[in-house]
């Protein structure tokens, strides 16, 4: 039966018609390379963290991470690699900032260790000033250079006292304690950086921390743990938030969002229905699963349905994914001045059922497969294949979604197999060559980009697969004590691209065109 709808429930349709321009899954344009320049002001930089790059684990004070103690524990990392020493970057930023400087960088993303200046994770305990001091440090040494900080407030390593005491993330507690810690940070260094990413990457913290265990704290809390890790997550971020915006905006001006990762999933056939569902839930279950509360207030329509029909299926009286109340939807929605985006690979996305006989799983929630094409170009990495038109169809994807948001590329980059002290990385030149390309495109389409940040600076501890594999634009020696670094190839091919501020005609058929070794077409 059609009811007479009342003025402010048109107004309602039209809004919620107007907020979710459909995203076209059925047009995958991959067109000719594209010979343009990036908007003026556009921000280049490389990326870091603490953990993977610092060393010094147990310097200055500095109090154990939750990636301290599990990298100690053998069989945890490959070769049983460790953060324990890496880049020894605690004692060499001044180092690695005369590198930014000869690269002419706009910006330098690197994180704050927690436990550095919180030891015990609990500001009302301890301060470490000698912690604080090397950041500031730090940040006033980039300012002096005229590079701008982006500043993570958590990349991956709480501090080991609050995991033993509350059971880290699945506790509702983290929510203070990390309000706390980024309230210290704000008073400390807020009047020098304007730009805060409260989290990186919270998939691989709630996923692989709490469901799979294949990284810190490595519980494997299947199909429940992953999800009260991103709740609280979510709600540490909105408090965050708030807390900057109630208290130091008006004082500091700066910026608060968060650093979201998130693969592209195609539709293996563009034309099955079943299918760009899949693709779709893919997306929503990876990076709508954070996005949506920041951006709407809750979560994704798609994961309330099949997590909540899963749950019943297994004889729950209630759904695995939590629920927010009212009060938090509103209190959560709107909480972010721009929104980071992490992006390194594609994959092909169909549909298929697992029977709830399986048991809990996040992945066995989704009702889907992923697969990649053999012929996609993996330079490293098992999982990172080079997909380039996949970022432009990301990118698009957010624009349509998410109200056209300011974007931060925050980490964006290819690894290798081989060891190569310098000039041997021109596949990893044609990688950024040609993910830079899909990301002019995305502008040209309307998409609004602000900045691109190279993942990562240096070769660092990679995770789980510690030493193995090498993302850096410096290649670093870490048999010697020194941990001197060399330029790759995609060094200086990145300073020419920030130099011309991208790709132009002028360019084309001179170094950046022979360096990308070829099977770009023309226009």
């Amino acid at each position: 039966m059609w009811s007479i709808l009342k003025p402010h429930q048109l107004l309602a349709l039209v809004l919620v018609a107007a907020a979710s321009e459909d995203f076209d899954w059925t047009k995958n344009q991959q067109t000719s390379f594209y010979y343009g320049t990036f908007p003026t002001g556009f921000s280049w930089g490389a990326g870091s963290s603490a953990y993977q790059t610092e060393g010094a684990w147990n310097t200055d004070g500095k109090g154990r991470s939750i990636w301290d103690t599990f990298a100690h524990k053998k069989g945890r990392i490959h070769a049983n690699d460790t953060g324990d020493f890496s880049c020894e970057g605690y004692y060499k930023f001044k180092d690695d900032i005369l590198l930014i400087k000869d690269m002419k960088l706009n910006h330098y993303r690197f994180s704050i260790s927690w436990p550095r200046i919180l030891p015990s994770g609990v500001k009302s305990e301890h301060i470490n000033e000698k912690g604080i001091r090397y950041y500031s440090d730090l940040i006033n040494m980039l300012l002096e250079n005229k590079i701008t900080p982006i500043v993570t407030l958590y990349h991956w390593d709480l501090p080991q006292m609050l995991q033993e005491k509350y059971g880290g993330w699945q506790n509702i507690s983290m929510v203070d304690y990390f309000n706390d810690f980024a309230n210290l940070c704000f008073e400390r260094f807020g009047n020098r950086v304007k730009y805060w990413i409260t989290f990186n990457n919270p998939w691989s913290v709630a996923v692989e921390g709490y469901e799979t265990g294949e990284h810190a704290p490595g519980l494997k809390l299947r199909g429940s743990g992953a999800y009260r890790a991103a709740h609280h997550i979510i709600k540490a971020h909105a408090k965050v938030w708030h807390t900057y915006d109630v208290q130091w905006r008006s004082k500091q001006k700066g910026l608060v969002g968060i650093s979201l990762t998130a693969d592209w999933g195609e539709p293996v056939d563009l034309t099955n229905q079943r299918d760009i569902e899949a693709a779709e839930r893919y997306i929503q279950f990876y990076m709508g699963w954070f996005a949506t509360p920041l951006f709407n207030g809750d979560y994704p329509q798609v994961m309330k349905e099949y997590i909540g029909r899963k749950s019943g299926q297994q004889g729950l009286g209630t759904s695995r994914l939590p629920v927010f109340s009212p009060q938090e939807k509103s209190y959560i929605k709107g909480t972010c001045d721009f929104l980071g985006l992490g992006h390194f690979t594609t994959r092909y996305i169909t549909q298929k059922n697992y029977p709830s006989g399986l048991g809990d799983s996040y992945f066995a929630d989704r009702d889907l497969a992923e697969l990649v094409d053999p012929q996609w170009p993996d330079p490293g990495s098992e999982w990172l294949y080079s997909v380039p038109w996949g970022f432009r169809r990301l990118l698009n994807f957010v624009k349509t979604h998410y109200g056209n948001p300011m974007i931060y590329v925050t980490e964006n980059g290819v690894s290798e197999k081989m060891f190569c002290t310098d000039l041997c990385d021109d596949w990893r030149v044609k990688y950024f060559k040609d993910y830079i390309n899909e990301m002019l495109k995305a502008i040209k389409d309307g998409v609004n980009v602000k900045g691109y940040t190279a993942w990562s600076l240096l070769d660092n501890f990679e995770w789980d697969r510690g030493y193995s594999e090498r993302f850096g634009l410096f290649y670093v020696d870490f048999r010697n004590k020194n941990k001197p670094r060399y330029p790759k190839a995609s060094v200086q091919f990145y300073k020419r691209l920030i130099s011309s501020n991208g790709l132009p005609q002028s360019e084309r058929g001179g170094k950046l065109e022979k360096e990308s070794r070829g099977d770009v077409l023309l226009q």
